[in-house]
């Protein structure tokens, strides 16, 4: 071949081609979500709805308003965005040229017993004025330096900051409709806890009421010291959990509190809304609907998306790459003549080819660590969905079985109470025991205990639906 340089360069892009195979980004999502939920599918979905419509409590709408603009995981998710907007801006500015100011100041004196200094005795920088021994050179321009994206590798790694600043939204999206059901399930939780100290003293006083009678009784000779005694330590086992719901309701309020961002105060809320709360049909629309609804999922896929792009990065590092630079200015030995032109105007022009030959285990090592990587977040992917789907299936099923058990309990809880009339008046009659009463008495407080539990049950339920729908980040 004539022109030795060509042969140079067809000879490297052949090693090249040779050395390096490529490798395309993994494809598909594996399995197929299924159709339906527990066989059923509908148009609607409740996660299009806005959680100021979801929830239809005006206390808790405020605590949750208050909680997206002070709770610290929402506000370090923000400020995760921004740094990941940053990184956007870094990989897009490099795929520009970069250009800077650069001045500099030195002086030099040549051996003489060298090419440059036995010149410079008999060169003329001036007409009248030889090559000065202490050669001063002042310089005052522009430089610039660029890589040109021939393979894409700047481009992909641009594409990979990009999908990973919308991986961060997607965090943050899931934080905010996180954060909303904690608020929403601990003002629900407090709810319950108030309605469970309701009827602790509800039944205390009839328990005092009751330890009255018997002591009365006592008096007049019809019972003895054992049945007082009986009913003194029911009052005392129902004064025990009021103190204990006392801690717990102070707790959960500063659950709330925590999840708002602000220190420990009481919580405003409302009994009387309890039982309406949430009182509704759940619409759970289709499986497929997880897919751009769930923040998860769409993080998951972002993340996907960024490592295909690190893999597509990873193997243009293989090729070679095409650098340029250059640098305009003035450039002369003393300040007087700097800005003279065009004599002392200087400039430069470079470009240059470089490529891996040998040693390229670096390379290798950070493809095969980009294709895990990128084999990892499918699984991940996968996961997420497989998850997303479990998780409205598992809530769904519940919420059906604890609609019939709230349908038992207050059933329950009725015929207790009635049964606690009864074997009163029976008692004051002599045709009870005590302990009849007593029984009674424990029976019904724990049938209404446990109606306030299924009640609170069904409402955390209902709020954990929604969320796992994908709804609340809206």
């Amino acid at each position: 071949m004539k022109n030795p340089l060509l042969a140079i360069v067809l000879l490297t892009l052949s090693i090249l081609g040779s050395g390096c195979k490529s490798t395309d980004p993994i494809s598909g999502s594996g399995k197929g979500i299924p159709t339906s939920f527990h066989g059923e599918s509908d148009s609607l979905n409740a996660a299009a709805i806005n959680w100021r419509d979801y929830f239809n409590n005006p206390i808790l709408l405020d605590l949750i308003d208050t909680a997206l603009n002070q709770n610290f995981d929402i506000l370090k998710a923000y400020q995760r965005i921004e740094a990941s907007r940053a990184g956007v801006r870094f990989t897009k500015g490099a795929l520009l040229p970069t250009v800077s100011g650069y001045g500099s100041l030195a002086q030099r004196r040549y051996g003489l017993y060298t090419m440059d200094g036995a010149g410079n005795i008999s060169t003329y920088i001036n007409p009248d004025e030889i090559v000065p021994i202490h050669l001063r050179d002042y310089y005052l321009g522009l430089q610039t330096t660029w890589e040109v994206d021939l393979w894409g590798k700047l481009r992909n790694r641009k594409k990979a900051a990009t999908a990973r600043f919308f991986s961060t939204i997607e965090a943050k999206n899931l934080i905010v409709t996180t954060i909303i059901a904690e608020v929403a399930n601990s003002y629900y939780t407090l709810q319950a806890l108030d309605n469970k100290l309701e009827i602790l003293r509800e039944n205390i006083k009839l328990q005092e009421d009751a330890l009255e009678v018997v002591q009365t009784q006592k008096e007049a000779g019809i019972t003895n010291e054992l049945a007082v005694k009986q009913f003194e330590g029911q009052v005392l086992n129902s004064k025990n959990l009021e103190k204990e719901t006392l801690q717990e309701i102070l707790e959960t309020e500063n659950r709330i509190n925590f999840l708002l961002g602000r220190y420990p105060q009481p919580v405003r809320r409302t009994k009387e809304q309890y039982k309406d709360s949430l009182d509704f049909m759940i619409r759970v629309g289709s499986p497929s609907d997880l897919l751009r609804n769930r923040p998860d999922i769409r993080q998951s896929e972002q993340q996907l998306q960024a490592a295909k792009a690190d893999v597509k990065a990873a193997q243009a590092a293989f090729y070679p790459s095409l650098n340029l630079s250059g640098a305009y200015g003035y450039q002369a030995y003393k300040t007087g003549v700097l800005f003279r032109s065009p004599e002392s105007i200087a400039y430069t022009i470079f470009g240059g080819l470089t490529a891996p030959l040998l040693n390229r285990s670096q390379i290798k090592a950070e493809f095969q660590n980009a294709n895990a990587s990128q084999t990892e977040a499918l699984y991940n992917y996968q996961e997420s969905i497989l998850n997303g789907y479990t998780e409205v299936y598992n809530e769904l099923a519940k919420l059906k079985r604890l609609q019939e058990i709230h349908d038992l309990r207050t059933s329950e809880s009725l015929a207790m109470s009635q049964s606690v009339d009864i074997s009163t008046e029976l008692f004051k009659t002599g045709r009870a025991t005590y302990l009849e009463v007593i029984i009674s008495q424990q029976k019904s407080l724990e049938a209404q205990l446990q109606l306030v539990e299924a009640r609170k049950r069904q409402n955390i339920t209902k709020t954990n639906i929604y969320k796992a729908l994908g709804g609340g980040w809206r």
